[in-house]
C-alpha cells in the first residue's frame, strides 16, 4: 500500500473528474487475476487506445478488498454519455468486458457504463 499518496498529472486545460465503483467477486484468485489484467504488462494495448480515443485523459482504479473505485479526468466539454456509447464500438471492447464481467459482480452482458455505477461526490474541501 502506498502511503506517500499517488502523484497528480497537470493539464494544460480545465478538466473535470468522475468517479465510479464496481464490485469484484468475494475470491482471492480471481481478485489476483483482474489486478493481473489491469497491470501495465498486461492491459489490452486496443482498451488503452480506446480510453484515450474517446477522450479520457486520465484513469485510475483503486482497490479494497473486493471494492474497485475508478478515477475518470476529462476535458470539461466532455460529453459522458456520448464518450460511453463510442467506446462501446471500439476493437475488441465487447471482448474485454466479456473477459472481466467473470470477476466482477454486475450483468454479465452489461457494457462498461452500466456496470460501473458513478458516485455522487458528497464533500469537497471548499478554499
Amino acid at each position: 500500500m502506498k502511503t506517500e499518496g499517488y502523484p497528480q498529472q497537470q493539464y494544460a486545460v480545465p478538466t473535470k473528474r468522475y468517479c465510479q465503483t464496481l464490485d469484484l467477486r468475494e475470491d482471492p484468485e480471481l481478485i489476483a487475476t483482474y489486478r493481473k489484467l489491469h497491470s501495465e504488462e498486461h492491459i489490452w494495448k486496443e482498451i488503452v487506445a480506446g480510453i484515450r480515443e474517446v477522450g479520457i485523459l486520465e484513469m485510475e482504479i483503486y482497490l479494497l478488498g473486493t471494492r474497485l473505485f475508478m478515477i475518470v479526468e476529462t476535458p470539461l466539454d466532455f460529453d459522458w454519455d456520448s464518450a460511453m456509447a463510442r467506446m462501446a464500438t471500439l476493437p475488441r471492447q465487447s471482448e474485454w468486458e466479456a473477459l472481466t464481467a467473470k470477476y466482477q459482480v454486475a450483468d454479465p452482458s452489461a457494457g462498461s457504463a452500466e456496470k460501473w455505477r458513478l458516485m455522487e461526490r458528497i464533500f469537497h474541501l471548499y478554499k
